[in-house]
């Protein structure tokens, strides 16, 4: 069963689109039909499926998480105990806790099956640039 990993560098908060990354896999193990698992290793990010056309939408996504899980210095985030590593740290656990961290996408076609306007995305929840690991398993 084809995997690889994929190593996917971030500039700080945000969505890093790498579905190319994602579709070339697929294409060169000529596989017709599939199952692919495309999972992140780490705890403070995490992967979803979005539109890829507008950019408003991803900077309205990681304005609402930080609305919602604000920086563990705010009034409202007093009751964090976690923050040894930062005021960023443990907001970033929460909102990788809410969202997936992996994902399931069928391939058919030798591609994966995604909408006209889906992207692939991690969606890094800490400050600092970081190097993120992600791993690609194609099934049949």
């Amino acid at each position: 069963m084809p995997q690889t990993q994929l190593t996917i560098r971030t500039r700080g908060q945000g969505l890093y689109e790498f579905t190319d990354d994602v579709a070339e896999f697929v294409r060169r193990q000529k596989a017709e039909e599939g199952v692919l698992t495309v999972f992140v290793q780490h705890t403070s990010c995490s992967l979803l499926i979005q539109e890829n056309a507008d950019p408003d939408v991803r900077r309205d996504l990681k304005t609402f998480f930080s609305r919602l899980v604000p920086p563990s210095d705010a009034p409202s985030m007093s009751w964090v105990t976690h923050t040894m590593e930062g005021v960023d740290d443990m907001p970033a656990h929460i909102k990788a806790a809410l969202m997936a961290v992996s994902l399931t996408i069928p391939v058919n076609g030798g591609r994966p099956m995604l909408g006209t306007w889906q992207g692939i995305y991690l969606f890094e929840h800490r400050d600092r640039p970081h190097s993120r690991s992600v791993v690609l398993h194609l099934s049949p």
